[in-house]
């Protein structure tokens, strides 16, 4: 199979449940493309799914019937053309085109290839004016297209954070996001590793905050022996701030109540300099089986990985810190998941505020006065977070937030969206 066809399949078979990037590393296993292909249909895949919505306004001027009744599969290999016509640069408008009808020939039938081949002909020569075709639209309703996003999220951003910073925000999520690796303490340090050949290209944070251990690289070949040997590790430093809010102590204990797959696990392993308890929570015996893995590469022998349900789970000793990293609709990080942004709904959101909720008042009986809740999400929305603890702190009132950090999606060269707060449980 080519690397379009093998696109193809997977926006054919991505259903609700299933992740396009775990449909196409299967998929891809079984290919014998080279690596430039492998590439090509990883691009393809995420960048058809992102630019889903964009692709089907810019189709909707050019086809001639309703396009709202064609097939799943027709609409699959049109915005595959469109996506690479509009946003591929080097790949040949005329390759583009004709890939595409090569693709319809084969799953459709001659007719439809002829009718990919007008429409894609038409759209290749065609002015492509995005600004100015949703000029006199609403606002919320012309950055959905512009940077093709839900309306309803749009809007929302824009109501929250004004339209300037909605618009950085949903530019961040569409490029190839950038790839950001924490350097593991326990067994070099920053310096000497930056100033190897292998990271002459790397890129350091540079702040005050203990996020200096993080460093965004394009290398990742480069960098695979450092992995292996758990030398680094791959983290966003939006995650890895929510570990130093939570300023976990060496010697103490501390529940992970969402693990899976392990980077604030170790991260705060790390922090505590691998002397204490880390009990690593996670539903599916395959996570923890692969949170386990990740901490032995890392040479942490302080967590305890195990299958267990953050709803229900009571330790056995005091807890000095528990770390709820919640499920969440995940709007910081939609550039990571490329079908995320139109599986999340509205309804999905309250869904998720009341599972959250639910979460945070187990967590809460599991500490002793004194200790620490680090609530955390990959959300940037206001009822899963400030509104979440706001509420939290008025159910629970023996609870006092001591900090708390948003960070928008892109505010930060490389940084992810999120949230997190440190909560002390007062001795009242």
């Amino acid at each position: 199979m080519t690397a379009r066809e093998i696109a193809l399949r997977v926006l054919i078979e991505l259903d609700g449940m299933k992740k396009s990037e775990e449909l196409l590393n299967r998929m891809l296993e079984r290919s014998s493309l080279e690596r430039n292909d492998r590439a090509l249909a990883r691009e393809l895949v995420a960048g058809t799914l992102k630019y889903r919505l964009q692709c089907d306004f810019v189709i909707e001027r050019f086809y001639r019937h309703d396009y709202a009744k064609a097939a799943e599969a027709l609409k699959h290999i049109l915005r595959l053309g469109v996506y690479q016509l509009l946003h591929l640069d080097r790949v040949p408008r005329s390759a583009a085109v004709n890939e595409s009808v090569k693709l319809a020939r084969k799953f459709k039938g001659e007719h439809l290839a002829k009718l990919v081949n007008g429409l894609l002909r038409n759209i290749s020569k065609a002015t492509i004016d995005l600004e100015g075709w949703a000029a006199e639209l609403p606002e919320a309703k012309q950055l959905s297209i512009l940077y093709s996003y839900p309306e309803w999220l749009t809007g929302r951003w824009i109501a929250n954070y004004g339209a300037e910073a909605a618009a950085q925000m949903l530019a961040y999520g569409n490029p190839p996001p950038a790839t950001a690796y924490r350097i593991n303490l326990l067994k070099t340090d920053s310096e000497t590793l930056l100033a190897t050949p292998e990271l002459s290209g790397a890129k350091q944070v540079l702040d005050d905050e203990g996020l200096n251990r993080f460093f965004f690289s394009k290398e990742f070949t480069q960098l695979e022996p450092l992995l292996r040997d758990g030398i680094v590790s791959v983290q966003n430093p939006t995650q890895g701030l929510a570990c130093l809010l939570a300023a976990p102590q060496p010697g103490s204990t501390v529940v992970d109540l969402c693990a899976a797959p392990g980077g604030k696990s170790t991260f705060m392993a790390e922090l505590m300099k691998n002397r204490g308890r880390i009990i690593a929570l996670d539903r599916t015996a395959a996570k923890v089986k692969r949170l386990a893995s990740n901490a032995t590469t890392l040479g942490l022998d302080i967590i305890e990985p195990r299958k267990g349900d953050a709803l229900t789970f009571k330790p056995n000793e005091d807890v000095d810190t528990v770390l709820l990293d919640a499920p969440c609709t995940g709007t910081g990080v939609l550039g990571r998941r490329a079908e995320l942004r139109w599986r999340t709904t509205p309804e999905k959101l309250q869904e998720l505020v009341e599972l959250q909720k639910a979460m945070l008042d187990h967590a809460a009986s599991l500490l002793q006065p004194g200790g620490i809740l680090l609530y955390a999400t990959c959300s940037v929305e206001t009822e899963e977070n400030e509104r979440q603890i706001e509420a939290f702190v008025q159910r629970h009132p023996e609870f006092v937030v001591e900090t708390s950090r948003l960070t928008l999606p892109g505010s930060r060269e490389g940084f992810d969206g999120g949230f997190a707060v440190r909560l002390r449980k007062t001795e009242a």
